[in-house]
């Protein structure tokens, strides 16, 4: 997931996807800042960004798997929320994945039914 983004969109959106790439100040439109613009799109309204491209930014849709493109809208996601950069996001990428796609009790391996202790009988 962080290798597309590093391939494809860290030289305009920047590591961090504020739009502070390497190439953003010489387009005609600066790229937005994620946490900004992110958190009001629907999955399904990032995946079409993604795919089909929106002004300057070119479609992927003809390059890129389907499944690639759900793990770019997982990226662009977890970027808008946190604001950290790519060489973070590196490091998890195993867990921010699981977190998103199965259940912690899995990841965690909680195997015990946790049990709560019942309120002590009157005396």
């Amino acid at each position: 997931m962080d290798e597309i983004y590093a391939q494809r969109c860290i030289n305009c959106h920047g590591a961090s996807g504020r739009g502070n790439g390497s190439l953003a100040e010489a387009l005609p439109v600066k790229p937005p800042d994620f946490r900004d613009t992110v958190q009001r799109k629907s999955v399904g309204q990032i995946r079409r960004v993604i795919t089909d491209g929106r002004g300057v930014m070119p479609a992927f849709g003809p390059v890129l798997e389907p499944g690639k493109i759900t793990d770019m809208v997982q990226m662009v996601r977890f970027l808008s929320r946190e604001g950290r950069d790519l060489a973070w996001w590196e490091k998890f990428d195993v867990l921010v994945v699981a977190h998103c796609n199965i259940p912690w009790e899995t990841v965690l391996d909680y195997s015990e039914t946790i049990v709560t202790p019942s309120k002590a009988e009157p005396k």
